[in-house]
């Protein structure tokens, strides 16, 4: 099983050379929307595909004449055609039909093309009249009774638009993953609807109603380092706070405003209409996220949602919501049992998700870093400074989830997060808040990714972090870019990959860690 190891690590060599590559996607030609195209041409945000299944997968688009001018679109229901073909010259079309892109779900398209033949690739595209969209490449899941050789992943985060531009996306276009994993802050709630600045720092133009996020996202999906990783391979995604608001908690914001939930509402549609998302549009009010896919016998992913049905945060400073860090012994409400981050509902399917589980491998993709992180040093068991946002502030919630990964007997639980702008690769012990020892055992092994754009602390508080909390044994903040990881039935290797300049969007990229994780031995080995 060394070999898909190998030439894994061949290919990350040569990422920083394919940075041309952006539209090509490392295997055929995928086609970006030509750069001549007018405003009058209707797909303008690009095409995408997601949640595959052995026999199926999700393909979406959104007509959008102007992005930047959505009264520039009719709202009238449009018909767009689609087809699905065994190749990209679309000489061999394996399924064909007709959508109705309608103005109350922002014209957007989400057909699920079922019929699909598992663990293959294939190519899809949009007509609207004359117009073609670009052309896109997707894959089914392997069959579930079967183990395939490899799976090549990658993992990316935290896009604010304002901080950079999207080369990380044009390098995960370049590797020509199997699948991409999207962990949450696809969008930020706020920024000039502008070009890029990469000073701003003041919240301008904050979204607050349908119309708001429908214009970010529609800002955001313009870039086409963007497009070209979704058209490289399928995404399973989740959402974090920023898709609706800093650091909100259930049904409750910063601002403890009373028609929150009436703005969450409007952004969790804004979510769905710009995804490629197998929900069902029932109710925006309480839209569900967690899912789980399976890659054959080689993988499941559990995908997370601990924003929906959250507690609200712990010892909230007075007249207001959200997060703050705050000293263990001066917040007695961190260690309330009653308080989740899951959810009663999510936490019974995690639990039955993991004890059915057959996959040689369980991947928990949820959004920020579940080790131990305190900001100084721990001496006593009173001791520690927590930030509240995270899993840090959920400290019970966090002990159900060990406890039942340890129950489980789930196959090398690896733990995938973004969130904190940083790489961490970590080693969970089931007693988080004691060193790792016979009677405490690794129980998973856990890798971070930073962002694609958004910053971060500087590098020398990280290395602190790392010196006083036992189970982070690598940290970098200073860097953007993604994860990408081979999982294979013997081991996965996961590479954490760096841009050098996060303004420039022809930089290179280049391996700053790798480490490795044996099948039915959790723990880090330095690859």
């Amino acid at each position: 099983m060394q070999q898909p190891r190998r030439a894994f690590l061949q290919t990350a060599s040569r990422l920083a050379s394919l940075a041309a590559l952006a539209a090509s996607c490392g295997a055929g030609a995928i086609h970006a929307a030509p750069a001549s195209a007018s405003t009058a041409y209707p797909f303008s945000l690009g095409v995408a595909s997601g949640s595959p299944l052995p026999d199926a997968v999700i393909i979406w688009t959104r007509i959008l004449h102007d992005p930047l001018n959505a009264a520039a679109t009719p709202q009238l229901a449009f018909s767009v055609r689609w087809e699905v073909s065994e190749d990209e010259r679309f000489s061999r079309i394996v399924a064909k039909g007709a959508a109705s892109a309608a103005p109350e779900l922002a014209h957007s398209v989400h057909v699920d093309v079922a019929g699909l033949a598992p663990a293959r690739w294939y190519w899809y595209r949009f007509m609207l009249d004359d117009a073609v969209s670009p052309v896109g490449r997707t894959r089914t899941a392997p069959a579930a009774n079967v183990m395939p050789d490899q799976l090549k992943l990658a993992v990316a985060s935290c896009q604010h638009w304002e901080f950079g531009s999207y080369g990380a996306h044009r390098h995960i276009a370049a590797a020509a993953p199997d699948l991409v994993a999207f962990l949450g802050d696809y969008i930020y709630e706020w920024g000039p609807y502008q070009l890029r600045h990469p000073q701003t720092a003041l919240r301008t133009a904050e979204s607050f109603t349908l119309a708001d996020y429908r214009a970010r996202y529609a800002q955001y999906k313009t870039d086409r380092d963007l497009q070209a990783a979704h058209l490289a391979a399928p995404w399973i995604v989740t959402w974090d706070d920023h898709e609706v608001a800093n650091d909100y908690g259930g049904d409750r914001d910063e601002r403890l405003d009373p028609h929150f939930l009436d703005r969450r509402a409007a952004a969790y549609q804004a979510f769905y209409e710009h995804m490629p998302l197998r929900v069902p549009p029932a109710d925006f009010a309480r839209l569900r996220m967690y899912q789980r896919y399976d890659w054959g016998r080689l993988a499941r992913f559990h995908v997370l949602d601990d924003r929906q049905y959250r507690s609200h945060h712990a010892c909230t400073p007075a007249g207001r919501g959200g997060s703050s860090s705050v000293l263990k012994r001066d917040c007695p409400a961190l260690a309330d049992p009653g308080r989740t981050m899951l959810g009663a509902e999510q936490q019974r399917w995690l639990e039955l998700g993991l004890a059915s589980s057959t996959a040689r491998w369980n991947i928990l993709a949820q959004q920020t870093l579940m080790a131990q992180n305190s900001q100084v040093p721990i001496i006593n068991e009173s001791d520690g400074r927590f930030w509240t946002d995270g899993w840090d502030g959920y400290p019970a919630a966090r002990q159900r989830l060990f406890d039942a990964l340890h129950a489980s007997k789930a196959g090398n639980p690896l733990i995938l997060g973004g969130d904190v702008h940083s790489f961490f690769a970590a080693e969970l012990n089931r007693n988080p808040a004691r060193p790792r020892s016979a009677a405490n055992p690794v129980i998973a092994t856990e890798f971070v990714g930073t962002s694609v754009t958004s910053p971060s602390r500087p590098q020398a508080r990280t290395e602190q972090y790392v010196a006083i909390n036992h189970s982070i044994k690598y940290g970098r903040s200073d860097k953007r870019g993604f994860m990408l990881l081979n999982i294979t039935p013997s081991d996965t290797t996961t590479l954490f990959l760096a841009l050098d300049d996060v303004q420039n969007p022809a930089s290179p990229i280049k391996t700053i860690a790798s480490f490795l994780v044996r099948d039915g031995r959790p723990g880090l080995v330095s690859a």
